[in-house]
């Protein structure tokens, strides 16, 4: 009998959720797992789900188990495997009579809706649970859930991996290489146009990043501009933010953590800081990752960040700091 994985997806009426959950339940990124699904909304659009779930039905995936939608999450929590948080409340919509425009008032709003999730995981989700979350702003999002949830053994992750698609894509074409030989891909500090692609540590057949690229200004006046506006520029050319790619960089942080990583590689998402690399600590903080052969997910601790490095990811840090600031009152 095949092992069984209870996964909760959030805001799974939009569009990143439209590419995402039928891939769950494929097989390939649970590989043999029996997948179950509890899928959220909020009440308004809620019975919307009812469509998508015809649609899973009717696409005859072997690996899908017991699918069930709604708008209480608690319900949903109880003892989930996985979180894939996708759902937040956007900048540009009117909230509550107010357009949403700065980002300040963008933490409080969707910090409240953490509070309640994150309280929720903790206490009904599995103790050794995994969290990833993709509504932004990821990272304080994140930190706001954790401290919520008040489980230390649960695992909350912040998304960086479209981040890191994002950057080995630019780089597979400036060195005219598959994406697919490019590895160590780290993204450090906030899911913002602060982050930090870290292209010296990358590896290509054997040669480093540092080796390979020897040309600042295309680092500081193509590379670093591009990766980091690049979802701006997704949402000025469609009218839309990124959907199918934000979902491929889900499924690409699940199978990372599902699968050990390979030797010698890592992969990128943000976790809480425990002052590894002189980051400050108690931000969620894209770092370098891996997962061990018996499933655990750690901080990989023997990268090298030359001076350029580090300035340029206290940046970000530095933005993350202010964010925490911004959200004292719900992390009290």
């Amino acid at each position: 009998m095949k092992d069984r994985v209870k996964v909760v997806v959030t805001g799974a009426a939009g569009q990143i959720s439209y590419s995402l959950i039928p891939r769950l339940v494929d097989g390939h990124t649970f590989e043999d797992k029996i997948v179950d699904l509890e899928l959220v909304e909020i009440p308004q659009v809620v019975n919307k789900l009812e469509g998508l779930v015809m649609e899973l039905e009717d696409s005859n995936f072997p690996n899908m188990g017991n699918v069930n939608y709604t708008a209480n999450f608690e319900e949903a929590a109880k003892d989930a495997d996985w979180f894939l948080l996708v759902g937040s409340i956007p900048r540009g919509i009117v909230f509550n009579g107010k357009k949403i425009e700065e980002r300040a008032d963008l933490l409080q709003i969707n910090g409240g809706i953490f509070v309640g999730q994150g309280q929720a995981i903790g206490k009904f989700g599995k103790p050794d649970a995994k969290i990833l979350v993709v509504g932004n702003p990821a990272n304080t999002n994140a930190l706001i859930g954790r401290h919520a949830a008040n489980n230390e053994s649960q695992l909350w992750m912040a998304m960086t991996m479209l981040d890191s698609s994002r950057a080995r894509s630019v780089l597979s074409k400036k060195l005219n290489i598959g994406i697919g030989e490019i590895s160590k891909m780290i993204i450090w500090g906030n899911h913002s146009p602060t982050m930090y692609p870290d292209f010296e540590n990358i590896m290509v057949n054997g040669l480093s990043g540092k080796d390979l690229i020897n040309d600042m200004s295309w680092v500081e006046n193509e590379f670093l501009p591009v990766v980091q506006q690049r979802g701006k520029a997704v949402i000025d050319s469609r009218g839309a933010s990124s959907a199918t790619s934000a979902a491929k960089a889900a499924l690409d942080t699940v199978m990372a953590c599902e699968r050990p990583t390979q030797s010698g590689d890592c992969f990128s998402a943000a976790v809480i800081s425990d002052g590894s690399y002189g980051l400050p600590e108690g931000i969620i903080c894209g770092m370098p990752l891996m997962t061990t052969p018996d499933g655990k997910v750690e901080i990989v601790r023997d990268i090298i960040l030359s001076d350029l490095a580090k300035e340029k990811i206290k940046i970000s840090t530095d933005e993350l700091i202010d964010e925490r600031a911004a959200v004292e009152d719900l992390l009290t």
